[in-house]
């Protein structure tokens, strides 16, 4: 029988009373949360928020815990844009959306910082009972965010992103799952014939974990030809499927198509509306996905929003949370 894991893939929104806080310690404007010196009361402010979104997913009943990733205020380019070998340039808009970060400029040899370990390590803290997954950007994306200043070569510097997140990651505390925020693969793929390539480094990452990998990709379909590379050569647990954004006809083909990973991530809740779904409409989805798909029992289903969470206000982005932990007990 099909396991249901209601999680979320992390980044989730700052609280109002943060936002204030931060701006006065980090002496920036409201809402202009760029990274420094994060001693003292900045890491206290961090430490408390960390513990409000661990607290949210435990009272929303979520069966995979994440750290929140409160500190991450360029989003798919941290921890990239901390790094001693990279330079952040100015604030740029990124794919099709309004999102923004600062330009990493890798201008010397990646290595691990052991940034995002001490973050699950915290978060570990705050509930030790509990699963608890990892969120890091894929290499794909993160190396389509950023501007290679020193390897010289797109399939060295792409090698080198996924060789640097895999020393994080072997560095990371016991974790049950890892996701892996891979939207260009939709929103900039890879050209024909270097499909390999991204899959090689998504592999390279998956290897250095012993826990469940999902290869979350999102604002709609991927290619057909990607999927099926994906499916076969990517070393993921799980894809990442949207069935909120784009159309979702062409999501579920690809599974017809070209068939699945063992278990499956569905992104059912939009993480960019604050139009609630109720527990039965995401649970509906499930049933619509399951009924167009090749007859196969996944190990897991995950239970996702599409996106991150970011961009919802507190309100929605807690009540989305309970709404996804309420549908597994409504999906057959």
């Amino acid at each position: 029988m099909t396991e249901r894991v209601a999680a979320t893939p992390g980044i989730y929104p700052l609280p109002d009373w943060a936002k204030e806080t931060l701006s006065e310690l980090k002496g920036h404007q409201k809402g202009d949360l760029l990274g420094g010196d994060e001693g003292g009361a900045i890491a206290e402010a961090y430490e408390e928020v960390r513990t409000e979104h661990v607290d949210d997913q435990l009272e929303a009943g979520l069966d995979v815990i994440v750290e929140g990733q409160s500190r991450w205020d360029d989003m798919l380019a941290h921890p990239l844009t901390l790094h001693d070998a990279v330079e952040t340039g100015g604030i740029v808009r990124y794919y099709d959306n309004n999102n923004f970060y600062r330009d990493p400029r890798v201008t010397g040899a990646l290595d691990a910082s052991g940034d995002v370990a001490a973050e699950l390590e915290a978060a570990a803290a705050v509930a030790p009972d509990e699963p608890l997954a990892a969120t890091l950007p894929g290499p794909y994306s993160l190396a389509d965010l950023a501007t290679d200043e020193h390897y010289g070569d797109e399939t060295a510097f792409q090698a080198a992103i996924a060789d640097y997140l895999a020393d994080e990651v072997a560095g990371f505390p016991a974790h049950e799952t890892l996701f892996l925020l891979e939207p260009s693969l939709v929103e900039n793929p890879p050209a024909d014939g270097t499909e390999s390539r991204a899959t090689d480094a998504i592999r390279t990452v998956a290897d250095a974990t012993d826990a469940d990998v999902v290869v979350h990709t999102y604002w709609g379909a991927l290619g057909e030809k990607l999927y099926a590379h994906l499916v076969d050569e990517a070393g993921a647990d799980a894809l990442g499927l949207d069935l909120v954004a784009g159309d979702r006809g062409d999501t579920v083909y690809n599974v017809q198509e070209y068939g699945a990973t063992d278990s499956v991530a569905l992104g059912l809740v939009d993480g960019q509306n604050t139009l609630v779904e109720e527990p039965e409409t995401i649970a509906e989805r499930v049933e619509w996905f399951e009924s167009k798909a090749p007859a196969q029992s996944y190990e897991t289903t995950y239970l996702l929003p599409n996106t991150e969470l970011f961009y919802l206000p507190e309100n929605k982005y807690r009540a989305k949370l309970a709404a996804l932990a309420a549908a597994t007990e409504v999906v057959a």
